[in-house]
């Protein structure tokens, strides 16, 4: 080990010690339920195209790469395009099968604690997190010497090839990385409509009231299913993300996709099966979709796209009509109190 590692060392070790609070970061932190539910969908099948990572060539040693993966989005990144002996760690959250499309794939996997101490113990030579993931720990990664990539948050499905390659390359398997985003272009251009100003409107409510805005990936996966998002018909501020289910009642869009829940049970969570708000919404108008499909920019996504694709298929085939339009209903005028009736009075 050089001078220059060893004094980059205890400096980074230094500053670990006050990394142990550093949380995981994530792109949308709602959880969801691991299966796909709601009317007149039909259960989403795997990928159609899957890139398995091959054994590496020699066995373990040296000349591996020993990656180590910080969020969960580059976790399941890793374990699409990095050999499994490669991998020295990767995140708590890619086993939980609420959040992860691969959890099953991660048990193989060790776990590894976002702090600082925790990866300069695992010796990685390739870190990969988000850009606001475990910050201290992806900083003393970097002053040993680790090449460290960091990925933004998507904000539309053209990031997810683009995302591919970044950690394809990092990995050291570019070759699987152009197959996994050819196959993801392949299949988006086969699922992707081109939006109209009839789509039927449609509202990603999730729990306490949140809805999805403008320039975001959920706002993506709508547009590319023929849908228009409700917070962009009705030119809700991106600032207040919540809308009381008052609002939403009074301005009822076509389509209602819920967030349904994640472990346990909330007041939040409850919002969605409020009675009034299930007989607002009957089938086909209501299509749940597990968020694990988009909290990351993944070929899984698409699967998410499918199903709505397949929801707005079954409502503008129906024979109902639209709920509602998005229009304020018209307000009444006053009603004004009866009077008495008046008497001519005339002189005797």
């Amino acid at each position: 080990m050089g001078g220059g590692l060893l004094l980059a060392l205890p400096l980074a070790l230094g500053v670990a010690g006050h990394a142990r609070a550093n949380a995981q970061g994530l792109p949308v932190p709602a959880p969801m339920v691991g299966a796909v539910s709601g009317p007149g969908v039909a259960p989403v099948q795997p990928p159609s195209v899957q890139v398995v990572p091959g054994s590496g060539g020699a066995g373990q040693g040296a000349g591996r790469r020993r990656v180590a993966s910080l969020n969960l989005c580059t976790d399941q990144l890793v374990l699409m395009l990095a050999d499994r002996a490669d991998i020295v760690g990767l995140s708590a959250l890619a086993r939980d099968c609420t959040l992860s499309v691969l959890c099953e794939r991660a048990r193989a996997v060790p776990v590894l604690p976002t702090t600082a101490e925790s990866v300069l113990a695992a010796r990685p030579g390739v870190v990969l997190a988000g850009d606001f993931t475990a910050r201290l720990a992806v900083s003393a990664a970097r002053q040993v010497g680790a090449n460290v990539t960091t990925l933004p948050p998507a904000s539309s499905l053209a990031d997810v090839g683009r995302q591919i390659m970044l950690v394809a390359r990092a990995v050291g398997h570019p070759e699987r990385g152009q197959a996994l985003a050819a196959a993801f272009a392949a299949r988006l251009a086969e699922l992707a409509r081109a939006p109209t100003p009839s789509d039927p409107v449609a509202v990603i409510y999730e729990a306490n009231g949140l809805v999805v805005h403008r320039g975001s990936l959920l706002d993506d996966v709508l547009m590319r299913a023929g849908l228009r998002n409700f917070a962009t018909v009705m030119a809700l501020p991106s600032a207040s993300g919540r809308v009381p289910l008052e609002v939403l009642l009074n301005h009822r869009p076509e389509l209602l996709v819920r967030n349904p829940s994640g472990p346990g049970y909330s007041l939040a969570q409850g919002m969605l099966e409020n009675p009034v708000l299930l007989a607002a919404f009957p089938p086909p108008h209501v299509v749940d979709v597990p968020q694990k499909l988009w909290l990351c920019a993944l070929p899984q996504t698409l699967d998410a796209l499918a199903i709505l694709r397949h929801a707005r298929d079954a409502l503008t085939a129906s024979a109902q009509p639209p709920i509602a339009s998005l229009t304020a209903p018209p307000i009444a005028p006053p009603i004004a109190p009866p009077t008495a009736p008046t008497r001519e009075i005339t002189a005797p």
